[in-house]
This record gives C-alpha cells, sequence and structure tokens, in this order.
C-alpha cells in the first residue's frame, strides 16, 4: 500500500574479513557515516592460518536499509563474505554478561536462587557480594538483569551477541 512506512527489524549479520589493523574502523566507519545504529558488535579471529577475523555486527532498520548495509559492507576490499543470519535461515545466537550483585540476609538468598533459574554461575564471591556469568539470548539476559537490579545490581559487563548458522554449512 502507499504511504505505509516500512518497519525496522533487527537482523544479525555475520562478516569474514582479514585481520588486519584498520579493518574494524572501516566498517564502523561505514555505519557511523550513513548514520547506522550498531546495536551490538564482536570480533575474533576465527582462522590465523588465513588472517582471518568474523565481525558479528547486530543492527536494526528497514529492509531497504538492512540491503543497502550488506551491499556496501560486500564492496569493502577487506570484506570475503557477508551473510545475513536472520534471513538465511535458523541460526543460533548468545551473548554472555558478567553482573556484580551487592545484597546480604534475604536479598543475597533470592539473588542465588535466581540465579539457578537462569542456569548462571556464581564466578566471584566475596561476603558482600557476588559476581554471576549468564549466557543465553539478549531476552534471558535482560530477564536476568532486571531481576536482579532490585536486589543490589551494582556493575554490569555484556560481550555482545555472538552467532552462527544452524545446519552443515559455515560462512
Amino acid at each position: 500500500m502507499a504511504g505505509l512506512a516500512s518497519t525496522n527489524e533487527r537482523h544479525t549479520i555475520g562478516v569474514v574479513v582479514d585481520n588486519e589493523a584498520g579493518v574494524l574502523a572501516r566498517v564502523i566507519g561505514l555505519f557511523s557515516g550513513r548514520g547506522y545504529n550498531i546495536d551490538s558488535l564482536t570480533v575474533a579471529e576465527v582462522d590465523p592460518a588465513n588472517a582471518l577475523s568474523r565481525i558479528t555486527v547486530v543492527t536494526t532498520g528497514t529492509p531497504q536499509i538492512i540491503e543497502q548495509i550488506k551491499a556496501q559492507l560486500e564492496r569493502l576490499v577487506v570484506v570475503h563474505r557477508v551473510n545475513d543470519l536472520t534471513t538465511g535461515g535458523p541460526h543460533v545466537e548468545r551473548e554472555l554478561a558478567l553482573v556484580k550483585v551487592v545484597a546480604s540476609g534475604n536479598r543475597r538468598v533470592e539473588s542465588l536462587r535466581i540465579a539457578d533459574i537462569f542456569r548462571a554461575r556464581v564466578v566471584d564471591s566475596t561476603t558482600k557480594s557476588f559476581v554471576f556469568e549468564v549466557t543465553g539470548t539478549s531476552e534471558k539476559l535482560n530477564a536476568f538483569i532486571s531481576l536482579m537490579e532490585p536486589l543490589g545490581l551494582v556493575e554490569l559487563s555484556r560481550t555482545g551477541i555472538v552467532a552462527i548458522a544452524r545446519g552443515t554449512t559455515g560462512l
């Protein structure tokens, strides 16, 4: 229908790039130079023998904007492959968070009970605090964090999303 604006969609895009200085700056520059938002960004070397890294970008935009992002990424010389995991079929997404909670008494007991429900691990403990490690979808992490806030959450660190396609083929 004419006059209806396209709605924004969240997409997870895997990008295989040369593992060399300045590559991440070029990818980020592509986004910032055109006003595209990055919701999450992770990068790691995945093939040391061929000096390749994988960048996983989570971004939001209209279908047209997402297509533009992918096309512009593919034009970068340092980019070997671009894969939109959101449209490419089934995939697995995970994120990790470290959550520090300062609590005593019932709040301490409640934070441990909630951590157990979410399968969060205690990776550091003092008489006054815990650091929990929790992994899963962003939604799971958000739910865990919101439950820890009233119990004494004082610090939070998140990795950003990593993702991989399901099945026998690779990026």
